[in-house]
């Protein structure tokens, strides 16, 4: 019956998808997939990269564009910014396995800046969704060449084939097998770049994409020490799925009961040390319904010790919604609802599925949330927060 059910969610999950994908292809006059899987297969950083100037950059690019698929250029910007001037790596994390496992490999991309120390350069974890790559999802995102310009450390967590036949997180599923097994294995991915790099443990940042963003929804929340802050695009709301089966009725129609009573039950928000969160969300998204963001945003805001008494600053430019809990001047949660956005990185490359170029630069909006938070180190540590203490006092 496991099985069944399994196999019942998978085939609905691809059906979305698949809709998803054709929407994608019609709006940008693209070839089916079919017609270029031959170009995705040869597509990547090649091994002497020749130089481009790119106006959004400081300094030369690398362009790494194969030939094969130079027609599919972006229309908002070189390709080429999906690698940028620095390192490209990737590799493979032993992390602790799962019980009744032998091993636990996470494979990775970590991309570097050219030119910078990496001592205490911060670090963004990227989660990407269903269906994706890591290259993909940072050619997609551009968030490389915004590491280039303003000096950050990123590193993509790749889910496995054999985990997911769609690389989907189990961003649902808190098993030692499954979703939390996960979670643990990406902290302990992050651990070791910091011990290696030397990279700063105060400036941690998680963001994710649509599955990617429930699971950075469970590592904010049941490992809060480790990050700064949190991104959530087209992220399903926490606390209400289990299984499956109510992870894709949570996403087609959000959580039926109340998210602030959901979190309470989840976790001890007395103990809690708060969490900044930026969500986004596209109101024409057919996977992830756009009241799943409303709910995120609710529980967030709870976690964040915002009541019902505090100002919510709303304001909106170019037809974007964005909604503000301040404390003492400063963003702790944002919420930004992006009109006619489907299920797709707002502001990306649209010739990459998944991304679109319609709405602001996600990137650049996460980069703008993210440097303005951080985990100071005298709290940094797995240690349950002192209950009445102000999130405000942590970063």
């Amino acid at each position: 019956m496991a099985r069944s059910l399994t196999k019942l969610w998978t085939s609905g999950l691809q059906r979305l998808v698949e809709i998803q994908t054709r929407q994608w292809h019609t709006a940008t006059q693209q070839p089916p997939p079919a017609a270029t899987k031959a170009a995705k297969r040869t597509a990547g950083p090649p091994a002497q990269p020749t130089p481009r100037q790119n106006k959004n950059s400081s300094g030369p690019i690398r362009d790494v564009t194969h030939p094969a698929t130079e027609a599919r250029e972006s229309r908002v910007r070189p390709r080429a910014a999906a690698w940028a001037n620095g390192e490209w790596t990737r590799s493979f994390h032993s992390a602790p396995p799962a019980p009744g496992r032998l091993v636990n490999h996470l494979a990775y991309g970590l991309y570097i800046p050219a030119g910078r120390a990496l001592a205490q350069m911060p670090l963004v974890v990227m989660l990407h969704g269903c269906k994706q790559s890591i290259e993909a999802f940072a050619e997609g995102t551009r968030m490389n060449l915004l590491a280039d310009r303003f000096g950050f450390a990123v590193v993509y967590p790749e889910q496995s084939k054999h985990a997911h036949p769609h690389r989907c997180w189990h961003w649902y599923d808190t098993g030692d097998h499954a979703g939390e097994n996960e979670a643990r294995a990406v902290v302990s991915l992050v651990d070791a770049l910091l011990a290696e790099h030397e990279f700063d443990g105060e400036r941690v940042y998680v963001a994710g994409l649509s599955a990617g963003a429930g699971l950075a929804t469970q590592l904010a929340l049941r490992y809060p020490w480790r990050f700064a802050a949190v991104a959530l695009h087209s992220g399903p709301a926490f606390g209400e799925a289990r299984s499956a089966i109510a992870a894709m009725d949570v996403m087609r129609r959000g959580v039926r009961h109340d998210p602030v009573a959901l979190v309470e039950q989840a976790l001890d928000v007395a103990a809690y040390p708060g969490m900044p969160a930026l969500v986004l969300q596209g109101t024409d998204d057919r996977v992830v319904a756009a009241v799943n963001a409303t709910q995120l945003t609710a529980a967030l805001a709870h976690l964040n010790r915002f009541t019902a008494l505090d100002p919510v600053y709303e304001s909106t430019a170019d037809g974007v919604i964005r909604r503000d809990y301040v404390r003492d001047g400063r963003a702790v949660v944002q919420l930004c609802e992006v009109p006619g956005l489907g299920h797709a990185w707002s502001g990306g490359d649209d010739t990459v599925p998944f991304h679109s170029a319609i709405g602001p630069d996600a990137s650049v909006l996460l980069w703008e949330f993210f440097s303005q938070q951080r985990r100071r180190a005298a709290r940094a540590s797995t240690t349950p927060a002192t209950p009445g203490v102000r999130p405000g006092d942590f970063w």
